[in-house]
């Protein structure tokens, strides 16, 4: 079993993984703080005790958080673990979709309305980029309603960069400026930290709207030309997706939606947040067939000025974060308003694992498409699948909801293999549920053994960067009897709304932090 490791460690790891995210070396970290390279050497092998001032200047330097250091109150958790919960909880709209969506909107000259938009801080983030080039985003009926107003000139110059280069959604601009501007730039995507994900299968299934992007002439910005003669061409499209992604396919449907002709799309993501977009682009006259499969054909229109609304589905995601709370913890609880489809894999997994849940009866969501039920976890004894659990793009096991599996199989009787085939190391985040005394073997980057039940045990660390590997611990702390703490927890506000808050709404103890 893998040794706690101390504060310093932790801090000292965060700092070298922002170091190289940067790309930079200890020496130029070390002139960009006034320190030495031998210190800045000690600092990531957790062998310094480090000064508020020093992580300050750390923070500053890297341009991202280190420690909340009297900061936001919702950036650290104090956990009481080893509670019950109970109750009912509502789950909310889907954040993947939202992003998708407010992207869409970008298609529209007149006033687009997302109702029960999550408020996240990756939706913020976009926000903050559409208003910057004069996009109107204005919050309606207390708050819960989005409405979006592009004009028909956008201030592409003025984008605020700074907020860009926080989201991987920036990527999705491509698809509805392709169709506005013959050149553009924008910037890098950033966001969740999982290793390197290309966007390179983006740029290749756009070039047939005539997208071109030079990614080296200009550090730090995507140069987009788009050749107007093929972008017009009224011959229809034929584009094979060589990566069944959901960013991906939402881009190339966004390029689509606009262009003459039919556009068939071959090995097309058939995930929840895609459907999304393609209910969406259906309410404004968009013709698409196959929607959740992975063929879609698609007839566009030449230009949409309407008022819009839409009605967004419910995350599946966010409702798998509450199953794993509800197991880990020996709980029952009630999920109103989960969608099934999206979630049907899980639950047989879950299933063989000797998990006791019942299922009413189906009925519409807001969106009339998106098929719901109410889902109650009971209190189970759980035992070790005796295969390997491994995601699949959809209909197979969610790829992000995956990592829950990994603390889910902390409580079960046996030993688990999760393989998680698809980020390069979200499966080295797993060994991080070691620090709450979980049996964690991990074989290599992908692979890695659970072995319980877990005699739980609390502890202080930082979450992880990247956004369901943090969940994940938290919930491991919400089983863990006696006091946590969970440092810059940005990542989960990033991709949830008010979920401390809505995990005390289960009875959970746990409240956030100011201070260090």
């Amino acid at each position: 079993m893998a040794k706690a490791k101390t504060y310093q460690q932790v801090i000292g790891e965060t700092v070298e993984h922002m170091r190289l995210e940067k790309g930079w070396t200890q020496g130029e970290l070390a002139q960009a703080v006034g320190s030495s390279q031998s210190a800045v050497h000690r600092i990531e092998k957790g062998g310094q005790n480090v000064s508020l001032e020093m992580i300050k200047k750390l923070s500053e330097a890297l341009g991202k958080q280190i420690l909340s250091i009297n900061d936001s109150a919702s950036q650290s958790f104090r956990i009481i673990g080893g509670r019950e919960l109970s109750g009912e909880i509502t789950v909310n709209t889907s954040k993947n979709a939202a992003v998708a969506l407010l992207c869409a909107a970008l298609l529209n000259t007149g006033k687009t309305v997302l109702h029960r938009t999550a408020r996240i801080e990756e939706v913020f983030r976009i926000i903050e980029v559409l208003e910057s080039i004069g996009v109107k985003c204005r919050w309606t009926n207390r708050r819960r309603d989005l409405e979006i107003i592009s004009p028909r000139e956008l201030k592409l110059e003025e984008m605020d960069v700074e907020a860009a280069r926080k989201t991987r959604s920036i990527i999705m601009f491509l698809g509805p400026l392709l169709h506005r501007y013959k050149k553009f730039q924008i910037p890098y995507a950033g966001g969740c930290s999982l290793g390197t994900r290309t966007v390179e299968p983006h740029l290749k299934a756009l070039e047939s709207f005539g997208l071109k992007v030079d990614a080296e002439s200009n550090p730090g910005f995507y140069e987009v030309t788009v050749d107007q003669k093929v972008l017009h061409s009224k011959e229809g499209r034929y584009i094979v997706l060589t990566e069944r992604g959901d960013t991906v396919t939402e881009n190339v449907l966004m390029a689509a939606a606009m262009s003459p002709g039919e556009t068939t799309i071959i090995g097309a993501s058939p995930n929840y947040m895609v459907q999304d977009v393609c209910f969406f682009l259906e309410k404004m006259g968009v013709k698409i067939s196959g929607i959740g499969t992975t063929t879609l054909k698609v007839r566009g229109r030449p230009r949409f000025d309407m008022d819009v609304d839409y009605n967004i589905s419910e995350d599946p995601i966010e409702a798998m974060s509450f199953i794993a709370a509800a197991l880990v913890t020996h709980s029952e609880i009630t999920l109103l308003r989960a969608p099934i489809e999206f979630l049907e894999i899980e639950l047989e997994v879950l299933k063989n694992m000797n998990a006791k849940f019942e299922i009413s009866p189906e009925y519409a969501s807001a969106n009339g498409r998106t098929r719901l039920v109410n889902l109650t976890i009971k209190k189970s004894k759980l035992v070790a699948p005796v295969d390997k659990i491994h995601p699949m793009p959809f209909p197979g096991l969610n790829i992000d909801n995956l990592p829950f599996f990994s603390v889910i199989a902390a409580v079960a009787e046996g030993r688990t293999l999760i393989h998680d085939w698809v980020f390069e190391n979200r499966a080295v985040y797993t060994t991080e549920l070691a620090n709450l005394n979980v049996k964690v073997e991990l074989l290599d980057a992908h692979r890695v053994y659970i072995e319980g039940p877990t005699n739980w045990r609390p502890a202080e660390l930082v979450a992880p960067q990247a956004l369901r590997p943090a969940v994940v611990v938290l919930i491991g702390m919400l089983a863990a009897p006696g006091k946590s703490i969970l440092r810059n927890v940005y990542p989960i506000n990033r991709g949830y709304q008010d979920f401390a808050a809505r995990l005390r709404h289960l009875g959970a103890n746990i409240v956030p932090l100011t201070g260090i």
